[in-house]
């Protein structure tokens, strides 16, 4: 019997790795919800930690009925305000179960902003590219989801619409100021102007100075750095999705570099409680809990949600 080469040997090797990862993130890890817990040193001195739930990119459908449980779930940690940074469903009829999964987060005080995933389903695509440094396509018959009933049932709750818009909120005894933008992704990003009735800090002194947005594009977060914010919340990146060893994200879907794909950063430079982060603000950028239904697999960027808890900085 003839015996395999050694390069023959190698390649099958490989390829049975490169299986059993494809196997292990479309079966296994992209249902391995995750919540990440994280510190940011932000609030003024003195004052008593905050907590933020940061949900983000549920892609949700109609039979994802273990990933709408664990987002229900998340209300047990008691967060003083909920962050929803969009791209919340991937389906016609995924209203009722997005509703369901919401339902104890909508009790609470929350922001919102929307993703292009909430305007229009997706679309059957090359996963391949995913991985260039910006997947943008032109749908040519795209699916028109609900959008504005979305917006409605969230405003209903009392969340605050904050797609190229300002407000705020009283957060156990602390006043808060949001300023968020629509999705950059599609262009549609709007800073809106500071010093008007809309601006909390207008009419006396807030705690904490908050910026939202879908995707993290440098001229949003340059924008919110402009306006003073404190922390910067964004998501869309999936925290580049497939991750490689040692060497992380390979593409966040932007002009962000995939340094920050995920996690806690400062931008433009290092964190601002480290050397040389003076002029930086604080960045927190979420891996998402979903994927497009046509590229459901993970690999080293579990699903997931975070609870920022938000101290007190150090007088």
């Amino acid at each position: 019997m003839p015996s395999t080469s050694p390069a023959a040997r190698t390649l099958g090797a490989l390829a049975l790795a490169g299986a059993g990862a494809l196997a292990w993130g479309a079966l296994v890890e992209v249902r391995w919800y995750a919540l990440r817990h994280v510190t940011v040193p932000v609030l003024p001195p003195g004052q008593d930690p905050l907590r933020v739930l940061h949900i983000s990119d549920l892609h949700l459908t109609p039979s994802q009925r273990r990933k709408v449980d664990w987002v229900r779930d998340l209300a047990t940690w008691r967060p003083h305000v909920v962050v929803d940074t969009g791209d919340n469903w991937a389906h016609l009829d995924a209203m009722t179960p997005l509703l369901d999964a919401l339902e104890p987060l909508l009790a609470l005080p929350g922001v919102f902003v929307l993703g292009s995933n909430d305007f229009v389903g997706p679309r059957p695509k090359n996963p391949a590219r995913y991985l260039m440094p910006d997947a943008r396509t032109t749908p040519t018959a795209p699916v028109n989801l609900p959008w504005r009933e979305l917006v409605a049932r969230f405003a209903a709750a009392g969340w605050l619409d904050l797609d190229n818009h300002r407000g705020a909120l009283d957060l156990d005894g602390r006043r808060v100021s949001f300023v968020g933008t629509a999705d950059a992704h599609l262009d549609i990003d709007e800073m809106p102007p500071a010093g008007g009735a809309d601006d909390a800090r207008t009419a006396g002194d807030v705690d904490l100075h908050v910026g939202v947005t879908h995707a993290p594009y440098r001229r949003v977060l340059e924008a919110f750095r402009g306006d003073g914010v404190d922390l910067a919340i964004a998501g869309h990146t999936h925290g580049g999705q497939i991750g490689l060893p040692f060497l992380g994200a390979l593409t966040t879907n932007s002009d962000l570099d995939p340094g920050r794909a995920k996690g806690l950063h400062g931008w433009p430079g290092a964190r601002p409680d480290r050397s040389g982060g003076a002029g930086s603000t604080w960045l927190h950028v979420s891996a998402g809990l979903g994927t497009s239904p046509y590229a459901p697999v993970r690999f080293a960027t579990r699903p997931e949600a975070t609870l920022l808890t938000l101290t007190a900085v150090a007088s």
